[in-house]
């Protein structure tokens, strides 16, 4: 990571720039970039902290070697971009990297308790120590911030002259210095004490800073500060909106927006990516002959793909056209997107029909799948090439975007840019699914229905609380269903990272819960060592399968904190899991899609006083 030059930079005798031209602070790994410390994130380097700078400059500062483009239409298409960008790799030999700009300013000094911006420390260059102590200079602990995505100093001076009579407008009139000091008597806010040098005003702690409505009490709202786009940016469109007191290293910070998707057919052959800024305009013609003339004048005669194909594509994606206003919107596109791959992943894609292009291969196992049905499960597929890009399309602050119909995301940039920041993925993994009649009946049982409930009823509590307007908070996506295959993909990641010695965080779950679908794909995760080797296709064979599956639910029908685990009315953030905790089903955050809410692995094997509650529990002995 660098902070932007605050001068022009030089270049080199040829005119680039030199290499190493701007003082390093620190290295991300790129997944990071995406899911940690993406744009308008804090990150912390040693003592300093920074704010990660938008995408405006990142067309010249991110080299097309540290930063390769990667193409997903399905996905791009989806959030109305071209194409998608790696971020920059942060090692000894890269040239640049991610952006970053000193935030907070408010700074303090240990030695001599001031309180002041950064600046007027007068530090030396490259360096951030209090010009006069010599000693590291102590970034604010403390930011605000509002649902809207905006993100400001905390108002040191309007919390020390806050009496009703006083103009809070006029920083700094008083003509004393802010000064901070910690008591040392106890950890909590009431010990860190701010004071001014003026001696008008008696010192406060900060204590009761965090209220909901201290901010708004000294008559202060947010003023649309956007310092990851430099230091004087505010929204054009203003705010207004109620402030919120945060820790800096809060996760209420920063939370992603992600978005992903599978590459599948007919999409997913790299030799359609010459193409990538080319669908706009190849879809206005609806003739074979004018495709053909559009790609001679593009290619020089020298296609990329044969015109079949290329007719192929187009209608493809015709044929995904929202229909009317309702299938126009976002989620419900995102929702078509996840159908496509489901219906793909069900019929296969053999690699001996397709080149070694192909980034999708999806084939029956060789074993006989019978075996399975006892277990009610269907239809496994070995998915021996898949690759997954997962982009950041925007951040909130203090609102989880899944928690309302309307977010408040903020945008990467200033200005519009036609690219994202995003991830790819390439690896394997296993697709099941559920006998659709036996699953029926099961979810049809008052038991399940009435414990699955429970978990909903709090789910979507917790949702309402998070969304600035409970009437449009997001309804909860648990059912019956979906609660037992997320639940059933987590003993299968747990079972196969002790069987077939996968790290669990190497595993992934992408679940197809609807009325319509009733899947489960385990995938790797990771482009590391323990990426793709075949060994996770392996454990697909129907035979295999069986052993494992039954070796994952008997695991699950006991638990080292029972009966404390299974006996539960809440667990889990808020009572959103009953059976469920680390100890049992848990996956590391990063493997699973529902930060580890929604599970119950009674679902799979049933209680004591209920057996029958299980849908596995009567599965015969093998």
């Amino acid at each position: 990571m660098t902070p932007p030059p605050n001068r022009r930079r030089r270049t080199a005798a040829n005119g680039t720039a030199p290499s190493h031209n701007l003082p390093r602070r620190g290295t991300v790994r790129r997944a990071q970039a995406i899911s940690t410390y993406g744009v308008g994130s804090l990150i912390a380097v040693d003592h300093e902290s920074f704010v990660v700078s938008g995408l405006d400059e990142a067309d010249h500062s991110w080299r097309k070697d540290e930063s390769p483009v990667v193409h997903e239409r399905r996905l791009a298409r989806l959030l109305d971009v071209d194409c998608f960008r790696l971020p920059p790799a942060s090692d000894d030999t890269s040239k640049d990297g991610l952006r970053v700009r000193r935030f907070p300013l408010m700074h303090s000094c240990p030695e001599c308790n001031e309180l002041q911006p950064h600046r007027d420390f007068s530090p030396p260059a490259g360096r951030s120590v209090c010009g006069t102590c010599e000693v590291d200079l102590v970034p604010s602990r403390f930011v605000v911030a509002c649902e809207a995505g905006h993100l400001d100093e905390f108002p040191y001076w309007q919390w020390v002259h806050r009496s009703p009579d006083r103009d809070s407008t006029r920083i700094g009139a008083c003509g004393g210095k802010l000064r901070m000091r910690t008591t040392g008597r106890t950890s909590s806010l009431r010990s860190i004490v701010i004071s001014c040098t003026c001696g008008q005003v008696p010192e406060v702690s900060m204590e009761g800073s965090f209220r909901r409505n201290a901010l708004k009490d000294l008559r202060l709202t947010c003023r649309g500060a956007r310092p990851w786009l430099g230091s004087s940016a505010t929204d054009p469109a203003g705010c207004g909106l109620p402030l919120r007191t945060l820790q800096r290293g809060s996760s209420s910070v920063w939370q992603p927006v992600l978005k992903s998707a599978l590459s599948i057919p007919p999409w997913s052959s790299s030799r359609t990516d010459p193409l990538a800024g080319h669908w706009g305009k190849l879809r206005k013609y609806e003739d074979r002959a004018q495709v053909a003339v559009y790609l001679d004048a593009v290619f020089d005669g020298e296609w990329p793909i044969s015109l079949d194909e290329v007719m192929s594509l187009l209608d493809a994606e015709r044929e995904e056209d929202p229909q009317d206003d309702k299938e126009h919107s976002f989620d419900h596109r995102y929702r078509a997107l996840r159908n496509k791959e489901y219906e793909r992943l069900r019929s296969g894609n053999d690699e001996s029909e397709h080149s070694q292009d192909e980034q999708f291969v999806c084939e029956n196992p060789l074993g006989d799948p019978s075996v399975l049905q006892p277990l009610g499960i269907t239809g496994p597929m070995l998915v021996k090439k898949l690759r997954e890009v997962r982009a950041l399309k925007g951040f909130t602050r203090l609102v989880d975007a899944e928690s309302t119909t309307d977010p408040k995301e903020m945008p990467l940039s200033q200005n519009p840019l036609r690219w994202l920041p995003a991830m790819e993925v390439q690896g394997e993994g296993v697709f099941l699914r559920l006998d659709e009649t036996r699953l029926d009946a099961w979810e049809k049982a008052k038991a399940v229905a009435a414990r699955v409930e429970r978990m909903r009823a709090a789910h979507q509590r917790v949702l309402e609380q998070r969304a600035d307007d409970p009437s449009r908070a997001a309804q909860s996506p648990a059912t019956p269903r979906m609660v037992l295959l997320h639940t059933l993909a987590h003993v299968l990641i747990n079972e196969w990272s002790l069987e077939a010695g996968y790290p669990s965080a190497s595993l992934r779950e992408r679940l197809y819960a609807a009325d319509d679908m009733a899947g489960v794909l385990v995938y790797t995760a990771t482009s590391d060592s323990a990426g793709s080797l075949g060994g996770l296709v392996a454990q697909g064979e129907p035979e295999l399968l069986d052993r494992t599956v039954r070796s994952a639910i008997r695991r699950a029908e006991w638990c080292s904190s029972d009966p404390l685990c299974m006996e539960a009315e809440v667990a889990g953030s808020a009572g959103t899991n009953l059976a469920a905790c680390h100890a049992c089903v848990m996956l590391p955050e990063t493997s699973c899609e529902h930060n580890n809410i929604l599970l119950d692995r009674a679902l799979l094997v049933g209680t004591p006083e209920e057996p029958a509650l299980g849908f596995f529990a009567a599965f015969p002995e093998g």
